[in-house]
């Protein structure tokens, strides 16, 4: 805090300059005879001391007025009581007071300003980069922060966005260029499609931002048309067969055996089959382009695996049951809670237990185990909570080596005839892929011919610990 004491030397000075035009009316008397020089000393000094009583008050309430409003400055301060005496020094702390209401009015309505805009730049779903004159990223809302990492104020758009036709839009823009509009496509963690707009602004912010760069989503655009067009090839190649067989018993049944009755129940069941697959094929690609379309949008809920797992042992009680194979599934206590999308990770499983059965030994076990584990695999992205694991694992036939890295793709089986006589579509692995990849997740597939496969799914935790576990059993 600063000094606020009179100093001497202001009293001097204040006191020599009131008191100058005294010394000069008494010293005119006395050069003119009309005033003794000893009695204007006497006379002269009570003067001086007076006034050197009164400039040092003065000087005190003026002094106090000065300390109030630097105590203004840096927050809320009481008015001296040596001030609220005097009217001219009184009107003038009440002036700075006032000054200083307004002020603080000022800066709160422009602090409220700044929050509703940081608010409406968050709200806005696009990702949004505000640029200086340099290139470098001024101010970036919370979509684009969420997209390109946290710390983005600051940097040069260069280290962000490595892309050479983005950063030539945005140079032609900063050099006095006209609004661009760019395509992006960004492949981490998985492929996004993005329109990339880059717009001048019309004069310089405070802040130096020059430029707005705007990246509108649209992957579910390209994706619907890109699925349009597998949908047409997949659905054209996979229903040739069962439509032409169709086409052909009904001919036949029409002509030939129109009369003869066991061809006409055995071709009606022949019929029956391939209708049925035809639904289930239809069906599945419904749902792969269902999964494809929102594969890059994260699910954000907390999912407990217990239950799920639970639910499908008692769906496959029966399956498991002609098969005479026992379904054994298994949740430890301290598992937690999974960031799932509970419909999708349903499916997953039941595309893997359903595997499994159908490809698992008569009499064998097939065993579904949800475990913390140690390590993850390569391709797991980074996830703060930590993953759970669960491997669905059969004692079937086993799968040679050379197929593992293709058994995710559309329409792959290893054994066509024999996955088309188990009434699979060659869609399950595919869709437990996308499952897994728009759950940020990892696919991991062991194999040994003769003994079995394990199919292991790595999940991203939840925040919060899910106390309790269930071990559930189906079969016989």
């Amino acid at each position: 805090m600063p000094n606020r004491d009179v100093a001497l030397s202001q009293v001097v000075s204040g006191t020599a300059a009131v008191a100058t035009p005294g010394a000069l009316v008494l010293g005119a008397l006395v050069l003119w005879g009309g005033l003794e020089p000893v009695a204007a000393l006497l006379g002269f000094g009570p003067l001086v001391a007076a006034l050197a009583l009164l400039t040092r008050h003065q000087l005190a309430i003026l002094q106090a007025v000065r300390g109030y409003g630097e105590d203004l400055v840096g927050g809320s301060a009481e008015p001296p009581a040596a001030a609220r005496r005097y009217g001219i020094a009184r009107d003038l702390v009440a002036a700075l007071t006032k000054l200083h209401r307004w002020g603080r009015d000022q800066i709160d309505e422009l602090r409220a300003l700044v929050e509703t805009r940081e608010s409406v730049l968050d709200s806005v779903p696009d990702p949004l980069l505000t640029l200086d004159q340099n290139g470098r990223i001024v101010r970036a809302n919370l979509s684009a922060r969420l997209l390109l990492g946290k710390l983005l104020d600051g940097r040069d758009l260069s280290s962000v966005l490595r892309n050479p036709v983005i950063l030539d839009a945005v140079a032609a823009v900063l050099a006095g260029g006209s609004a661009r509009v760019v395509d992006l496509s960004l492949s981490d963690p998985v492929e996004r499609d993005f329109s990339v707009g880059v717009q001048p602004l019309p004069m310089r912010a405070p802040d130096g931002t020059t430029a707005l760069l705007a990246m509108h989503d649209v992957t579910s655009l390209r994706r619907a048309e890109q699925m349009r067009a597998d949908f047409v090839a997949n659905a054209s190649h996979e229903l040739r067969t069962p439509l032409a067989s169709l086409v052909g018993f009904i001919e036949t049944l029409r002509g030939p055996a129109r009369d003869d009755e066991d061809a006409r129940d055995r071709f009606l069941g022949i019929m029956q089959e391939q209708a049925t697959r035809m639904g289930r094929l239809v069906a599945d690609l419904l749902s792969l382009s269902r999964i494809e379309l929102n594969e890059h949008l994260p699910p954000t809920q907390a999912v407990a695996l217990d239950t799920i797992l639970a639910t499908l042992a008692a769906t496959f009680e029966l399956q498991a049951a002609r098969r005479k194979v026992r379904l054994q599934v298994d949740c430890p206590a301290s598992l937690p809670r999974v960031v799932a999308d509970e419909d999708e990770l349903a499916q997953l499983f039941q595309n893997l237990i359903d595997n499994a059965l159908k490809y698992g030994r008569p009499g064998s076990v097939v065993r579904i185990a949800a475990t913390r584990p140690a390590r993850l695999p390569a391709g797991f992205p980074r996830a703060p909570h930590g993953a759970v694991a669960v491997a669905v694992a059969d004692e079937g036939d086993g799968i040679e080596r050379e197929h593992l890295p293709r058994l995710t793709e559309r329409f792959y089986r290893v054994d066509p005839a024999r996955s088309k006589q188990a009434g699979g579509t060659g869609l399950g692995l595919a869709i437990v892929k996308h499952i897994v990849s728009r759950h940020r997740g990892a696919l991991t597939i062991e194999s040994e011919v003769g003994r079995g496969s394990t199919f292991t799914v790595f999940l991203p935790a939840a925040a919060a610990a899910r106390p309790g576990a269930r071990v559930a059993e189906a079969g016989g």
